[in-house]
């Protein structure tokens, strides 16, 4: 099927990658292939490689930007490869490399993907499910009460987390927690209903979904390795949506730009307006940050 994700902060990415210069850039998470779609159309001569760890996001993406031909460049792949699949890709230093640490529409509105508790499903949650043998499901199942409570506390911020991981594991004497109904109905029945208007197990699916990717590990090697792929005058952008995610891109940015080789471009983040939140109320936790290759001292 078509992708229906819609790509969060359009106008705020292409200001800041400025794709009309021309170039090589990377989408490390062409999920549903809008971002690059636009990428792409900003200047005849762009390439772009084109990266996700999610076959049937990949699929999707080759669909859209059928159109470009060989000018893209498709890689199932984490984006914690991306320097592999860069040197691999092109003989030189990239113009602009895009990051969307989010989870796609198309993802959680698959009930057969896992990541959803509005709806009944088989709790996956794996972003690669041809190669991550690791489900949620399992992961439940193997792992000790304060392996979950840490998951729950520190990747989903869930102030019941030892609550939670403890009916978790009880719930294991009577049988496995298999369906996102019933972790969803479980937590329902073990802490108290939040004030926030979110569900409340949205904290805990959170954490859990972080935990069976890796995903602060993943972004955390992504960080590291990109602002050296940049050539000068080269941009780096990444999109978060929860504060973990953010702080990490946050720090990660700020300490590059107090080396004198790259430079902030936007210190405080840009967030989406009340339009694109009306059209698209998943944009309403995004943030976008991005620095810019000013030395080739940065390449380094």
């Amino acid at each position: 099927m078509p992708s229906r994700h819609q790509p969060v902060l359009m106008e705020q990415v292409l200001e800041a990658l400025q794709p009309e210069r021309g170039g090589f850039f990377v989408d490390a998470t062409v999920g549903g292939g809008g971002h690059a779609h636009a990428i792409l159309s900003a200047h005849p001569g762009n390439r772009l490689l084109a990266i996700d760890r999610d076959v049937q996001a990949l699929e999707r993406a080759k669909e859209r930007l059928a159109e470009f031909g060989d000018r893209v460049i498709f890689e199932h792949a984490p984006f914690s490869a991306v320097v592999s699949l860069v040197e691999a890709a092109h003989s030189g230093k990239v113009d602009g490399i895009l990051a969307d640490f989010g989870v796609s529409s198309d993802q959680i509105d698959d009930r057969e993907r896992g990541f959803s508790f509005m709806q009944d499903g088989p709790l996956d949650m794996r972003m690669d499910r041809t190669k991550q043998k690791t489900s949620a499901a399992r992961l439940l199942a193997d792992s000790s009460e304060d392996e979950i409570e840490h998951w729950l506390r520190d990747y989903g911020e869930e102030r019941y987390a030892r609550r939670i991981a403890n009916a978790i594991v009880k719930q294991r004497r009577f049988g496995p927690l298999l369906r996102t109904s019933q972790l969803a109905d479980l937590v329902g029945r073990t802490i108290p209903s939040g004030r926030s208007g979110h569900h409340v197990a949205t904290r805990t699916f959170q954490g859990i979904r972080i935990a069976v990717n890796r995903e602060l590990d993943e972004i955390e090697v992504f960080l590291q390795a990109t602002p050296k792929l940049l050539a000068e005058g080269g941009r780096l952008a990444v999109i978060s949506f929860h504060s973990l995610e953010d702080r990490a891109c946050k720090v990660a940015l700020r300490n590059e730009a107090r080396g004198g080789d790259f430079k902030n471009l936007i210190p405080r983040g840009a967030t989406a307006n009340q339009s694109e939140i009306r059209k698209n109320p998943r944009s309403r936790s995004a943030r976008l940050r991005a620095i810019e290759c000013v030395s080739k001292g940065g390449q380094a």
